[in-house]
């Protein structure tokens, strides 16, 4: 599998990622051509090798004539399909970058998709940006696109509906569910074109994966950031899996913890249910020895990163803990799915999740098989085996 993994140190954007790819080797001439086909006119496209606080990088250029057109998803769609200068691929992770940027413009001023217009996005730069990254990712032949966490930038812009705080409004929409990375750097680093890129794009947000990288690209960004580069790194290669393997689904979630010597076991498992009702997706206490030699609870919630916040605050609520400990992590699960096995006590609703070697594994849950015992007059084990006996 080929992948295209973006190192976004700096944020990221459209000129930035078609910078990067053409450094990686995607073809310039098929870019131009292909955009050129869109029938926007006269335009050019050109990359410049630049100087990023010492690192160099490509600069992409877009110059054309003059426009002040406000375009809806419709004209942009119409536009891609009538080219005849881009693939079928292309033309399809195109429209999909579009799709993502239209949602979250319809989400912001309370639209729909078919009836919101483009501002800066719908502007010709933009959409060459955009309709170029397409390109370009099928010109490289890339199967997958994973990303880093991605920093915003803080501060102030001016959008077409005015003075607006980083994220802009759509950036902030595009990124909901991509881990964001810390940043103090008063300018906007990520802009709505980058984030869609990513929100359409990239199957897994995280560290580099396990990968033979082939080749490496830099793409420029149009201001200069003191004391770092401003460049959006691709790194280009193979991941190599075997044919029958499942492919493992990724995910980053949000660790709590806590030592507690202070709290009853009935209040901690009291504090636990509260915890796992309140979204946690597990809740652990594991025994240990504080200090001064005394008995104490390993308190460890696991959580989706955007209820962390919530979470925290209960912990302190409903224990005595006076700290928590936060921690990032990232999970790799295996595929899953709904179903149902035959058994000689009937069919039975579980879970199958596929093994690396590409075979399903079954699981029944506990509670289900305590709701199946009690309805049968039988015991956990009794089901369980039962089960198992159709294997």
């Amino acid at each position: 599998m080929r992948i295209a993994y973006f190192d976004c140190l700096s944020g990221i954007s459209g000129d930035m990622t078609l910078g990067a790819l053409v450094d990686a080797g995607a073809s310039l001439q098929r870019i131009v051509e292909g955009v050129r086909s869109l029938g926007l006119g006269e335009l050019q496209i050109t990359a410049d090798e630049v100087r990023k606080c010492g690192f160099r990088a490509v600069q992409i250029t877009i110059t054309h004539p003059p426009e002040h057109a406000h375009r809806h998803l419709h004209h942009i769609e119409a536009m891609i399909d009538q080219a005849d200068a881009i693939t079928a691929e292309g033309k399809r992770r195109a429209r999909e970058i579009f799709s993502a940027l239209a949602a979250a413009e319809a989400k912001v001023h309370g639209s729909t998709i078919q009836k919101v217009h483009f501002h800066e996005v719908g502007a010709i730069d933009s959409i060459a940006d955009i309709v170029g990254t397409a390109i370009a990712l099928d010109d490289l032949g890339i199967d997958a696109v994973e990303a880093s966490a991605v920093p915003t930038g803080t501060g102030f812009i001016e959008i077409a509906h005015g003075r607006v705080s980083i994220p802009a409004p759509a950036t902030a929409e595009l990124l909901c569910g991509i881990p964001l990375a810390p940043s103090d750097t008063p300018i906007e680093l990520t802009t709505p074109t980058g984030a869609a890129i990513l929100k359409a794009s990239s199957r897994r947000f995280g560290s580099v994966p396990a990968m033979t990288t082939q080749t490496v690209g830099y793409g420029a960004g149009q201001k200069d950031i003191e004391g770092q580069a401003n460049v959006l790194r691709v790194l280009i290669g193979e991941v190599v899996t075997a044919p029958e393997a499942a492919e493992l689904d990724y995910d980053r979630v949000t660790i709590l913890e806590t030592n507690i010597d202070n709290t009853t076991a009935e209040d901690l498992a009291a504090a636990a249910e509260s915890l796992l009702d309140a979204g946690a997706l597990d809740v652990i206490q594991t025994p240990c020895v504080m200090k001064k030699g005394r008995s104490g609870v390993l308190l460890t919630v696991l959580c989706p990163d955007g209820r962390a916040n919530e979470l925290e605050q209960l912990l302190f609520m409903a224990t005595g803990t006076i700290g928590v400990r936060r921690l990032r992590a990232e999970r790799h699960k295996l595929p899953r799915r709904e179903a149902t096995r035959e058994t000689a006590l009937g069919p039975i609703q579980g879970k199958e999740s596929r093994l690396p070697d590409g075979t399903w594994r079954f699981a029944l849950e506990y509670e289900d098989a305590r709701a199946i015992a009690a309805n049968r007059n039988l015991t956990v084990h009794q089901v369980r085996r039962a089960v198992r006996s159709e294997e």
